[in-house]
């Protein structure tokens, strides 16, 4: 593998990376954020404010960074992270295959350089090639051979201690991965079973097995306990209700997995599971169905859990059980690793040096490859070529002439076969499969990070305060975690459901899973604390793609810059925590329009009547129609060409009569309907989003036209909530002044806890935060706890009398400590019966 990554030019080998897909939008900025908290800030390693708005991070840390292996991303500072990337996969492919080499050793199942063929195909399978963008569920395959071979000593030798301790570490190391893993456990019971004298044998067998899986559990009960709790707030939300008894594709489609190399970029959302690991590991699993060697009760077990696996990746309802009651978005069948495993454990068990299949058997294989090859020959599908079905039956015919070959006349050369036959396969499958994949350019990353990073610490240098950065331009939606700063971006699978929820009422991108702030007001800006702005020097620097529009910014003074990001300061942004009127604790989201909800939450929080907008519509004063028809009204129509192969388009102008700054909304549907443009500059906007966004559209621009210009990208649009709105300045400064009246004066702050003072006013009663509600806050006022409250159904506050206060808040994972002494117990109990027993 590292002779193919240096082939692809992958850093540092060259000018390209391993980054594509998820783990060039999403991984590198957390492995990022983990070297950054390490080496700068731990405390964010329970608590960040780079996770949008804020969030806890003990549960999304279980889920992507608790592998030892990044620990060596310590050495890999900055835009040298990808070559960092490259040792830990590298090392993960060599720890797979040496597991699996350890593995089938001790059973006795293979000996010597034989165990290459063996332990190379299990770290070149098709799930691995096919997943190794995903990196943090690779571990698995490390710890997955040592789990089984705990899981034997188990039944046959009744030592539990491997089993125990290899298990809680894969819980540990990652959950997701661990409740596939388990699962597997429990078919490798079955399957095993058999092989015991007696069902009292079995019984005991099977109860062993399950005290163990407990214990198990209860070691690493230190971080499954607050990750339980931290998903039921966020991805466990999204748990399916209806499980629908159905097949999600015909079954025999997924034959086709059986060829070398078939996979591409459109297998990623959806497709069938990546199963290949070789067509001699192949006929072998075929063959131990008819292995006289085993036990026929053993055989009938292997049967019965193949079968099971089959349906596993057809039938829906046991495709959600394996992951754990949700559909994957993207990447679908990811416990296929454990199939591939079962596949090599059985070929493995079978091609032993003394066995020869009978020619009747070969005979059977032969047809039967040559129909599945014949019937995928049939099937018209983008992942397998014409080339990549001769390289199959090639590799075929030549494994089945192998398994007629007797040993005996020249072992060596007979085993050296074997090692090539399998390696061979599995390293063309590799290159064919990782070969259509495009990759991000090794400049186009550096460039980029070094940019953000620069920026980053120009802020830090000149300001150590607690605060949020916006900015207009964007590689990833975790830039704040890349480049270690506060803002209200974040990518995750672990994002609490409330976040997106506010950050769409009030005209920001976002969806399940992310929230972006690239369509701030002043009004937002004020509330949720952005102090500093980057915008880029350069409108058309290449590598720094823009996200927003922001004229709001113009006026704002600059207070440092790097060679390409201009960093200003914004005197209007309101601190984390400040005195507010009790009127926000009741102000309930009754409107679906998200500048009058920025309008009613900053009136409420300010004592002020929420009727009285800071926003006033704006008419438009000039309307064109380009190849669709005329409409009286924008919003609610939908426009269609005229002449279908005519570019088609809706012009809006209108011309701003003050010097206030001025905002459009438009609907969802204008995400994948129309190509938005002000001023004849194409408008950058994150692709989906689901509500009504609002778009800053001129600023100090009295009497200067501006040009709306919406063209449709397909033969028909829908236009909703079109509308332009004007900020009544004077209205908003004074509200803002009103708030500005008690803030919280930071004396100490880290990630998980802030001190200070605050001057509660006369006319107010409640210290409001934009700190995302959660259970594990805890609040302190004068050194006595305090009850919070939730509000606008997102952020802290807590009620206070008017006066001076001592505030301290401070963030612990709920289940923290009762999950650390479940695992001291657990541990401590363990240690006792591995000592008994020896």
């Amino acid at each position: 593998m590292g002779s193919y990554f240096a082939y692809r030019q992958m850093a540092p080998f060259g000018g390209s990376s391993l980054l594509t897909v998820d783990l060039g939008q999403q991984y590198i900025d957390f492995f990022s954020y983990f070297r950054n908290s390490l080496l700068h800030h731990p405390s964010s390693l329970i608590y960040s404010f780079s996770k949008g708005l804020g969030g806890e991070m003990w549960g999304t840390i279980a889920y992507y960074l608790f592998s030892p292996l990044n620990l060596i991303l310590l050495a890999f500072p900055g835009k040298l992270l990808t070559s960092g990337i490259m040792v830990i996969l590298l090392l993960r492919y060599g720890l797979a295959g040496l597991s699996f080499a350890w593995l089938i050793d001790r059973t006795g199942w293979q000996r010597g350089p034989r165990i290459w063929a063996f332990s190379t195909t299990y770290a070149l399978n098709g799930w691995m090639i096919a997943n190794q963008l995903n990196m943090i569920w690779l571990d698995v395959l490390v710890i997955l051979p040592l789990i089984i071979w705990g899981l034997f000593k188990l039944i046959h030798q009744r030592q539990v201690g491997t089993y125990i301790a290899w298990l809680a570490v894969m819980m540990v190391d990652n959950y997701y991965m661990a409740w596939m893993v388990c699962l597997f456990t429990l078919l490798i019971i079955i399957w095993q079973l058999p092989v015991l004298k007696n069902w009292q044998a079995r019984g005991m067998a099977f109860l062993r097995y399950a005290w163990s899986s407990l214990l198990a559990a209860g070691i690493a009960a230190i971080v499954l306990l607050p990750t339980i709790f931290a998903l039921s707030q966020s991805k466990g939300t999204y748990t399916e209700n209806v499980i629908r008894s159905r097949f999600e594709y015909f079954p025999l489609k997924m034959l086709a997995k059986l060829v070398p190399g078939s996979f591409n970029f459109d297998q990623m959302p959806k497709g069938q599971p990546n199963i290949y690991v070789g067509m001699i590991m192949i006929l072998g699993f075929a063959l131990y169905f008819f292995n006289s060697r085993v036990k026929w009760t053993q055989r009938i077990a292997a049967a019965g859990v193949t079968i099971f696996f089959i349906l596993s990746f057809c039938y829906e309802p046991l495709d959600l059980l394996w992951h754990a009651g949700q559909f994957p978005v993207w990447y679908p069948y990811r416990f296929s690793f454990v199939f591939c495993c079962w596949c090599i454990l059985l070929a493995a068990r079978t091609l032993q040096v003394n066995y020869r299949p009978a020619p009747w058997q070969v005979l059977c294989l032969l047809v039967l490859t040559v129909v599945i090859f014949a019937y995928t020959g049939t099937l018209k599908l983008s992942y397998i070529s014409t080339d990549q079905r001769i390289i199959g039956i090639s590799f075929a015919g030549i494994s089945l002439v192998y398994l007629l070959i007797n040993r005996r006349n020249a072992p060596g050369l007979y085993d050296l076969l074997l090692i090539c036959l399998a390696c061979c396969d599995v390293a063309n499958a590799a290159f064919t499969s990782l070969n259509s994949i495009a990759y991000v350019s090794q400049n186009e990353f550096a460039t980029y990070t070094s940019q953000l990073d620069q920026a980053s610490r120009k802020i830090r240098q000149h300001d150590q305060g607690l605060f949020r950065v916006a900015k207009t331009f964007t590689r990833t939606k975790d830039d704040p975690f890349q480049a270690d700063f506060n803002s209200g971006d974040h990518f995750g699978s672990t994002l609490e459901p409330t976040l997106p929820d506010f950050m769409g009422a009030i005209g920001q991108p976002a969806g399940d899973g992310f929230i972006t702030y690239s369509n701030g007001t002043q009004v937002t800006d004020a509330l949720l604390g952005f102090k500093y702005t980057m915008t880029k020097k350069n409108p058309s620097t290449p590598l720094m793609p823009r996200s927003g529009y922001r004229p709001d910014w113009n006026g704002l003074a600059t207070s440092a810059s790097t060679s390409k990001v201009r960093i200003q300061r914004n005197p209007n942004s309101l601190p984390i925590a400040f005195g507010a009127s009790n009127e926000i604790l009741s102000l309930a989201h009754t409107t679906l329009d998200p500048v009058n909800y920025q309008s009613q939450i900053m009136q409420a929080l300010a004592g002020r009547p929420i009727n009285h907008s800071l926003f006033a519509v704006q008419n438009f004063t000039a309307v064109r129609f380009e190849n669709v028809q005329s409409a009286r009204q924008i919003t609610g129509t939908t426009f269609r060409r005229k002449d279908f192969l005519k570019p088609a388009a809706i012009k809006l102008t209108f011309t701003p009569p003050t010097n206030d700054s001025y905002y459009l909304t438009v609907g969802p549907e204008a995400a994948d309907d129309i190509r938005l443009s002000v001023n004849r500059k194409a408008f950058a906007q994150t692709k989906n989003y689901r509500d009504t966004i609002v778009i800053n559209l001129a600023h100090h621009q009295k009497g200067k036209p501006v040009t709306i210009t919406m063209r449709l990208k397909h033969q028909a649009a829908w236009l909703q909530n079109v509308s332009v709105y004007r900020l009544n300045q004077r209205s908003f400064n004074a509200s803002l002044k009103t708030l500005k009246q008690s803030p919280l004066k930071i004396s100490h702050f880290s990630n998980a806890r802030i001190s200070g003072t605050v001057n509660i006013h006369r006319s107010q009663s409640v210290l409001m935060t934009t700190i995302p509600a959660a259970k594990g806050w805890h609040v302190r006022v004068d050194g006595q706890p305090a009850t919070s409250k939730t509000v606008l159904g997102t952020f802290m506050a807590v009620p206070m009398s008017p006066g001076h206060h001592q505030v301290t808040m401070f963030y612990r994972p709920p289940y923290l400590l009762a999950g650390t002494l479940i695992s001291l117990v657990c541990l401590a109990g363990t240690i006792v019966i591995i000592k008994r027993q020896r």
